[in-house]
């Protein structure tokens, strides 16, 4: 049994590979591979390492459809037997009773309550539980494809859209792609297979019974008993599809049309989640009015859009009336008419291929019924589809850059005795041809402590972006110590809905650090009112990112540094919300708990940090002037009684000079 297991997940693992290839011609690298073509999506979850409950619930969803249509002849046959005995109660030779009525009626609503509770209702459960099931699936393999430690989703959402040689382009609200437009591909990919498998089976019990009660019609005599069935199956075919092909052209109008309202329903929802992060923003610059003008905007297009959709739903529906009184009352009762009149068929006979006759139009009138939901599944398709292929388009980053301008970094690896280098580094902005920054050699010893200055806008950030591989453009080579841990704290601190010791333990999970050790890193950044909190996600109904101030989410950035203990620290901006006093501790903090790291810091401080005995924290200086970094020592700067703080901020005249500001007439500070 377990050979036979494996003999067909490796089937099913080959015929997905033909799959993906035949679709799409880029080789696999991502777990969303094989899906960024419509058949590559379809077929995934089912020749997956799931195959087993995948065809399995089908299996089941199949026999229970087969049920439900050999109930529709048993129900045709009933209604037959009712219209008959009905019509025959008074008949003076050959009367029925009320009781054969009641039993006939008796056997109609049993038919009903067997198909719909036995058959209908736990088929609709297995699809249900398919349909959960195969989202989940879904969802998990593009959660990992963005969140692979390739930083997909950074590239994603800072890629320019002439980078994407799929045709796609930059994918738009990411989010709903997987939230909403995965739920309604599965489930309507769901509802199609079972509407054609049911059609199918129908097709073959209810067409093979209208067979077996055929009868001959005058003027088809070389038909001979099969003529009447030959009659249905011409209306049938007549009437069905023309009227297909009409809902298929009014479906791909609303394919386009539900492809924009999904886009403007996307960017409306993203902008009010936006205005919620932001509110506080708003509310000191009072721009109420300019956020209520962006999302009278985002609206307008939700609105042009739904008002076109309503009008195509409408004229849909009166289509779709006309189309199933015809169908129901003339198509399905038309061919038996002739047979009827000529005697060769009774009432009873009449009535249950009429209903016959109606069960195969409304089982192939399926397509018609639900070319809106198909027209949406394509549209859920195309939006999926489009995330992988973005996906796929970024796994090489430096190659996926380079189609937007110059992508030559590269990060390597040294011993870690020499420290950190940068060697001719060049930094340029997408499409441009002259870097904003320039660094033709900069090193750090291990154990160095270097401060990067320089104007608001000189490209501090981007450096220590590049250094960490989060820029994309330019060109030089950067050398990391090998094997040395490393930490980047940005410059905004953002703090995801987790427990503050998994906040702290991140990037590892929270049992790879005990609970002791992390109430002293929490302690040791002066967060000691927080330790008995180190399982809880916030407090009250406020989550860590809202209920900490910046000061304080700045010193749980230094409990993780202090936990952690990296060989590497970078620092955009540490200490900005901290006073002067807390400054000083958090630099001696990781002084004390991570001694011989090395640390490379961004500050706006009024001077370089000094310790309470006045000893220099930072060993040198990263200038950065006249779009060059270069690296001198640490000026000395004298320290007055009151500490750094009443300083004046350095400033940076020629590239590498780093001197005191000098005081102007008005008490301020300026560059010669």
């Amino acid at each position: 049994m377990e050979e036979e297991s494996l003999l067909v997940k490796a089937f099913g693992e080959k015929a997905l590979q033909w799959w993906s290839r035949k679709w799409s011609k880029q080789p696999q690298s991502t777990p969303v591979s094989s899906m960024r073509s419509f058949w590559g999506l379809m077929w995934a979850y089912w020749f997956s390492d799931r195959w087993q409950e995948a065809w399995g619930l089908a299996a089941l969803i199949v026999v229970l459809t087969g049920l439900s249509a050999m109930a529709s002849v048993w129900f045709a046959e009933a209604s037959g037997e009712l219209v008959g005995a009905i019509a025959f109660l008074h008949h003076p030779q050959n009367p029925t009773t009320l009781r054969s009525i009641l039993t006939a009626a008796a056997t109609m609503g049993g038919i009903v309550l067997v198909r719909g509770i036995g058959l209908i209702a736990v088929r609709h459960f297995l699809s249900t539980t398919l349909h959960r099931r195969w989202r989940a699936w879904l969802n998990q393999r593009f959660n990992e494809a963005l969140l692979s430690r390739n930083h997909t989703h950074l590239h994603l959402q800072h890629g320019a859209a002439e980078a994407m040689p799929s045709g796609a382009g930059v994918p738009d609200n990411i989010d709903q792609r997987i939230q909403e437009s995965i739920k309604g591909l599965t489930g309507g990919a769901i509802g199609l297979a079972m509407g054609i498998a049911g059609v199918t089976l129908s097709l073959f019990f209810v067409g093979g019974r209208i067979i077996e009660t055929s009868t001959e019609v005058t003027g088809l005599e070389f038909l001979g008993s099969y003529a009447s069935a030959c009659l249905t199956l011409a209306a049938v075919i007549a009437y069905v599809p023309i009227s297909t092909f009409v809902a298929a052209k009014l479906g791909a109008i609303q394919q386009r049309l539900d492809v924009r309202m999904q886009a403007a329903e996307g960017s409306y929802r993203r902008e009010l989640t936006t205005l919620l992060h932001r509110s506080f923003h708003i509310a000191a610059s009072r721009g109420e009015g300019a956020q209520q003008r962006i999302h009278d905007r985002r609206y307008h297009n939700i609105d042009s859009t739904w008002s076109r959709l309503n009008i195509l739903t409408a004229c849909y529906m009166g289509f779709e009336l006309v189309y199933n009184f015809f169908g129901q009352r003339i198509v399905a009762y038309a061919p038996g008419l002739l047979p009827y009149v000529e005697g060769r068929i009774s009432l009873q006979g009449y009535v249950t291929g009429a209903e016959l006759a109606n069960a195969v139009i409304n089982d192939c009138s399926w397509f018609i019924h639900v070319m809106p939901d198909i027209a949406r599944l394509r549209a859920n398709a195309r939006r999926v589809t489009d995330l992988a292929k973005a996906i796929e388009d970024v796994q090489q980053p430096r190659a996926f850059y380079a189609r937007t301008g110059l992508s030559e970094l590269r990060r390597l690896q040294q011993p870690p005795e020499f420290g950190l280098t940068v060697r001719r580094l060049e930094l340029m902005h997408p499409g441009a041809d002259q870097p904003f920054l320039m660094a033709g050699h900069l090193h750090m010893n291990p154990g160095e402590w270097s401060l990067v200055v320089g104007r608001s806008g000189s490209g501090k950030s981007s450096l220590l972006k590049a250094i960490n591989g989060f820029w994309p453009h330019g060109r030089g080579m950067i050398l990391l110590p090998r094997n040395v841990r490393t930490l980047f704290a940005a410059q905004d601190v953002k703090l995801p809905p987790l427990s503050l010791k998994e906040l702290i333990c991140l990037p590892e999970p929270a049992e790879a650090y005990s609970n002791g050790d992390v109430a002293a890193a929490l302690s040791n950044a002066g967060l000691s009112e927080f330790v008995s909190d180190l399982l809880a996600e916030g407090r009250g109904s406020e989550s860590w990112d809202r209920m900490l101030s910046g000061g304080q989410r700045q010193k749980l950035v230094l409990a993780r540094i202090l936990l952690q203990r990296p060989g590497l620290v970078f620092l955009d901006e540490p200490t900005s919300a901290l006073d002067v006093e807390a400054t000083i501790a958090f630099h001696q903090a990781i002084k004390d708990g991570c001694p011989g790291a090395t640390v490379v810091s961004i500050m706006h401080d009024a001077a370089p940090p000094k310790s309470n005995k006045g000893v220099d924290f930072y060993d040198s200086v990263i200038a950065i002037a006249d779009g060059r970094a270069s690296k001198g020592p640490l000026p000395r700067i004298p320290i007055g009684p009151v500490g750094p703080a009443r300083m004046k901020p350095p400033v940076t005249g020629k590239a590498g000079s780093l001197r005191p500001a000098t005081s102007g007439g008005s008490g301020g500070s300026r560059p010669e």
